[in-house]
């Protein structure tokens, strides 16, 4: 774990307060790096280091051959560049020696710049000092202001559920914690004696938003106060796609991008499932994987470029399979002349008594790289054997004093790819358990500790605990979907020819690929019937169902 005492060793930190330095500590990850590993690859995510013990060289690959362009020693700083101007790594940075840096995330050195604004210039100055003839870059580095405030405790689900709402739906904001020695401070006028989640609104006249305060608002109400779609602008469309997943987002890129009138419908908010990963490590692409928020993030930002709408926290009530209307809460009906079903799976519950009681206190479903930083100098505990499992015990681990990773089976080996395994095994404070489970989770108002069982030994042991991420798979939701559309005896909806196999179709031409048994619906991603349950997969299918829509409107014109 990076002390503050170390922050403060870095000559660019060095004039931070002492509160400013213990707050970066917690927030900051501590990263080892063997010779030839990559701090930060050429095209990541931007984020700011600082190397505190080793070597680091600046690569770039030129005409095919890397060369080295650049070094730096202890008590230097990296990633001055994209943390700066809001870009990736435009090199890569690579450990020459056995070394190590801490990284702050750009969500968490924005907070601190708010406070501490000649931090933001004098990364700003390195920033142009290592792009010759760059102009303006101290103004760039001025960080843009958060629209909202949040106060609220770390083991608060409402605090927790907001929190994700607006990373997700990309709405800057800063997180105060009551109990804080700098609240005051960093709420920026007197705290509210009200009790509980506390959002405050900042005025925004280009947004047409007024400064407001609001206690323990829900979702919906948090996303019109600032100014989210939840309200569509019309009431027909070409194609209604409900779900914002990456299936929902990909449709909605193809579909706006290819001239359809398109809205999207997601009931909390764009990413998914998908949105919750931390590291997606084999999306083409992506050489040094990507996290589900980040991937989510630029979905939403193309789509709503190409012209699509997309409504969140709104909730589809039924949908008339005859008339093809959609109706949401709320009363709006929506007429569609094709609809899109994306809306993916939910987290399979974990069985276990006390879970639902301490959800978002101590217990999460997922593991959102936003939460990594709550997890520092924490023993935290994962429950699962997949690759997500895998991806959110590795980012964990650059935090947390320990993870352990909980595994029904014999091995991870049936379960998780070889890279992710291989990678689990280099660091010091990652532990598998197989033949383990959680037999009971204990806290009264947050979570304490967990009773983990060993089938092996039939003893059943109680240890502490700072967080249980629970990955254990996922279930398709479609109960509320009209008895017209087929569906498997597990819940998820037959298309093509698996809807002909049913007998459940009617027309003389067979079903599109991707067509339900209601001409004209189509499904996509993890709620459609198939093999294949990837991230790559759900947005080919939310491309090709648009494909399908353009051929039936093809067809319906014709006759």
């Amino acid at each position: 774990m990076v002390t503050a005492d170390e922050i403060c060793a870095i000559e660019v930190f060095a004039d931070l307060s002492p509160s400013t330095c213990e707050r970066l500590s917690q927030v900051a990850a501590d990263i080892s790096l063997e010779p030839g590993e990559d701090a930060a690859p050429e095209g990541g995510e931007r984020a700011l280091f600082a190397l505190l013990e080793g070597r680091i060289e600046a690569v770039k690959l030129v005409d095919g051959i890397e060369r080295v362009v650049g070094e730096r020693q202890p008590g230097d700083i990296f990633g001055e560049v994209p943390i700066t101007l809001g870009t990736v790594f435009p090199v890569a940075f690579r450990a020459a020696e056995k070394s190590r840096v801490m990284r702050i995330e750009a969500h968490d050195y924005h907070g601190v710049v708010a406070l501490e604004p000649d931090l933001a210039k004098a990364v700003g100055k390195l920033a142009s000092f290592r792009i010759e003839g760059a102009r303006g870059l101290q103004a760039l580095a001025e960080p843009s202001p958060p629209r909202a405030f949040v106060l609220g405790h770390l083991r608060d689900p409402e605090c927790t559920d907001l929190r994700h709402f607006l990373d997700r739906n990309q709405v800057t904001f800063a997180w105060v914690q009551p109990d804080a020695a700098d609240a005051h401070e960093q709420w920026g006028e007197e705290l509210p004696t009200e009790d509980g989640l506390v959002v405050r609104i900042v005025a925004d006249e280009e947004r047409g938003i007024e400064e407001v305060t609001a206690l323990r608002p829900s979702l919906r109400q948090a996303a019109e106060l600032l100014g989210l779609e939840t309200t569509p602008n019309t009431v027909e469309y070409d194609t209604v796609i409900i779900g914002a997943g990456p299936a929902g987002l990909a449709a909605g890129v193809y579909g706006a991008s290819e001239g359809l009138q398109t809205i999207v419908i997601e009931r909390e908010s764009p990413g998914g499932q998908a949105g919750s990963s931390s590291r997606i490590e084999n999306y083409l692409g992506f050489p040094s994987g990507v996290s589900g928020e980040e991937l989510a993030s630029r979905a939403l930002k193309q789509a709503q470029r190409l012209g699509a709408e997309i409504l969140v926290t709104r909730t589809i009530e039924r949908i008339d399979a005859v008339t093809r209307e959609v109706h949401l809460d709320g009363g709006d009906v929506l007429q569609a002349r094709t609809i899109i079903l994306a809306c993916g799976v939910s987290w399979r519950q974990l069985p276990v008594g006390g879970c639902d009681r301490l959800l978002g206190k101590g217990v999460f479903y997922g593991a959102a790289r936003s939460e990594a930083r709550n997890t520092h100098a924490l023993d935290v505990h994962i429950v699962g054997a997949g690759n997500s499992a895998g991806q959110a015990a590795m980012h964990f681990s650059t935090h947390a004093r320990s993870v352990t990773i909980l595994c029904r089976g014999d091995g991870l080996e049936k379960s998780m790819s070889r890279y992710l395994i291989d990678q689990l095994a280099t660091r010091p404070n990652i532990s598998v358990r197989t033949r383990s489970e959680v037999a009971a989770v204990r806290g009264d108002n947050e979570l304490e500790a967990i009773d983990i069982h060993d089938a092996a030994s039939g003893k059943t042991t109680p240890v502490d605990s700072g967080g249980l991420f629970i990955l254990i798979g996922a279930d398709a939701e479609t109960a509320w979907l009209p008895p017209e559309i087929a569906l498997d005896s597990k819940g998820y909806v037959l298309t093509g020819p698996d809807v002909r196999a049913a007998d459940r179709w009617e027309l003389e031409r067979d079903p599109y690929l991707l067509e339900t048994s209601v001409p004209g619906i189509f499904a996509c991603g993890d709620v459609r019937l198939g093999p294949v349950k990837r991230v790559a997969a759900a947005v080919g299918e939310g491309s090709m169902a648009i494909a399908f829509v353009h051929q039936y409107l093809r067809e319906a014109g014709a006759s």
